[in-house]
């Protein structure tokens, strides 16, 4: 069972998810802080100073802080800012996937489109062996 297992775990279809689970959640680290430390920022600018993370509503009375951390504490909020900045995320992590993708296909049809080399002196002599028979 052990080396049923071993071999499994080794197939290549296994090694390769496990490398794009860790390099995704690298990546999605990354974007993260593209988006809440560059991003968002510059979003704030623009629009007047204006911080996503902490737009909320407050679904009690009880809540009156003016922050979203504070006012969980407070009672239950509707914390639609962070969806904002999620939607974000997505949206950026789609764009960078379609673009790597794109790019990909580009050099894929490249290689496609590549001349091949004129067959061999020994090919061809074959070839006309076998279509002089034909005749």
């Amino acid at each position: 069972m052990l080396k049923e297992f071993r071999d499994f775990a080794m197939r290549g279809n296994v090694v390769d998810l496990a490398v794009g689970v860790i390099i995704g959640a690298a990546f999605g680290t990354i974007v993260s802080s593209l988006v809440d430390d560059l991003i968002m920022p510059l979003v704030g600018a623009a629009t007047g100073g204006l911080d996503f993370s902490n737009y909320f509503l407050p679904l009690s009375d009880s809540v009156t802080a003016a922050t979203l951390d504070e006012a969980r504490k407070e009672g239950a909020v509707f914390a639609y800012g962070k969806f904002l900045t999620a939607v974000l995320k997505f949206i950026i992590v789609a764009w960078v996937l379609f673009l790597i993708i794109k790019g990909m296909n580009a050099m894929k049809k490249k290689q496609d489109a590549a001349p091949t080399a004129p067959p061999a002196e020994d090919i061809v002599l074959l070839r006309e062996i076998r279509d002089a028979l034909k005749k």
